[in-house]
């Protein structure tokens, strides 16, 4: 994992509308994270409406990820979560299924969705990024959903209909 941080985007001037997804399990770095997005979200985008939804585990991120994609009311979303590596290949298992649902779901609903599930291999890794502010994943992913509605708005004022979100499909 890389020790580089995003820099911080310009304020955004524009109401925007960010949904964070996070899981309960892990919980004190799981709430670290969404502190620190939080706070930066309202940095960054004071005039933002930002929501908080909350589920049992990671690998239920996806399923509330795509409902809040497919409602086309949101500028991006920010999942958290927090998966710590035990004695199994499950943590990895977990990782990667929810690392594609994700993209996934921003790729067909055409809405950014900030992956911040995180894997580690211990508890002081998930301290040092999920606690403490120098390398902050929850700093980061706000800076980026920022910034990703802000190219996304920008892509869409300027092709109109052509770069449009695609339509919910119902079924």
């Amino acid at each position: 994992m890389s020790n580089s941080t995003l820099t911080r985007p310009r304020i955004a001037k524009t109401k925007r509308t960010f949904q964070i997804v996070a899981s309960r399990f892990n919980a004190q770095y799981v709430d670290g994270l969404i502190d620190h997005a939080t706070k930066e979200l309202r940095a960054l985008a004071p005039n933002a409406t930002i929501s908080l939804h909350r589920v049992p585990g990671s690998f239920e991120i996806p399923v509330v990820a795509r409902e809040l994609a497919a409602q086309n009311k949101t500028d991006a979303i920010i999942a958290c979560g927090v998966i710590l590596q035990g004695e199994t290949n499950h943590a990895q298992n977990l990782s990667r299924s929810v690392t594609d649902a994700l993209q996934r779901i921003a790729i067909e609903h055409g809405v950014p969705v900030i992956n911040v599930v995180l894997s580690f291999n211990n508890e002081n890794q998930a301290r040092a990024r999920c606690l403490e502010a120098e390398i902050n994943r929850g700093t980061e992913a706000a800076r980026a959903a920022v910034e990703i509605a802000k190219v996304i708005s920008e892509l869409r004022d300027k092709q109109g209909a052509a770069v449009s979100k695609p339509p919910r499909e119902d079924g």
